[in-house]
């Protein structure tokens, strides 16, 4: 563990993102970057999901979020950003691709079983729920979650659960999890310039289109 060095990091990026805002936008940037740090001594976050993570609360803080980092919903559920606004509450979970060894031979259903896991246990805790991922990546959503629950057939639905299952076991994905899991936006996060973009997930399908043809992903 090396302080210093993630303190170094994490004000790098909170000074870009602060550049040019008000004082209570700053404030509250700040208390992220701070929320962040201390996280990181007690073990609890790594530098590259933790920039990702302050970029992403950046930009609900210009919409007007109350934010906080790596909260608790449940015994075993913590997300990586959690947004209030009135009466609104807003999850976001921040995925890199990342794989463990243990399924390097079946990465890309580990992956979607993942991304579909995330949808149906996180969207219950929420007004709305987004994923996000660095520009460099491509998120395999299953296009169940862009239909209404009344569009999700029960094959459609099995389809999921069965490869959730696979990989997911304690506690199991439900049936009514996966057929009221919403998705309302992806966020594309450039790490370089430090801002995240939102699109709606039919427009992020659509652009991610033919790199999922060209791979062959059956979603």
């Amino acid at each position: 563990m090396d302080i210093e060095k993630f303190t170094d990091d994490v004000y790098t990026v909170a000074e870009k993102l602060t550049q040019n805002k008000t004082p209570e936008m700053k404030s509250r940037i700040n208390f992220v970057r701070e929320r962040l740090i201390e996280l990181y001594q007690k073990n609890l976050v790594k530098i590259n999901h933790s920039v990702l993570e302050i970029i992403c609360a950046s930009n609900l803080i210009a919409q007007g979020y109350s934010i906080d980092i790596e909260k608790h919903l449940s015994d075993i559920l913590v997300c990586d950003v959690f947004a209030t606004k009135g009466d609104g509450t807003f999850i976001m979970e921040i995925e890199t691709g990342f794989t463990p060894p243990d399924h390097a031979l079946d990465t890309i259903d580990y992956y979607v079983a993942r991304i579909a896991s995330k949808i149906a246990r996180y969207s219950q805790f929420c007004s709305k729920f987004a994923l996000a991922t660095p520009v460099v990546g491509i998120l395999p959503i299953p296009k169940l979650f862009l239909k209404p629950p009344s569009k999700r057939t029960k094959d459609d639905i099995q389809k999921i659960k069965e490869l959730c299952d696979r990989f997911y076991k304690n506690p199991p994905i439900e049936v009514n999890d996966i057929l009221n899991a919403r998705l309302h936006s992806v966020y594309l996060i450039n790490i370089d310039k430090c801002f995240a973009k939102q699109l709606d997930p039919y427009t992020y399908l659509e652009i991610i289109g033919k790199l999922q043809e060209a791979s062959e992903l059956d979603l």
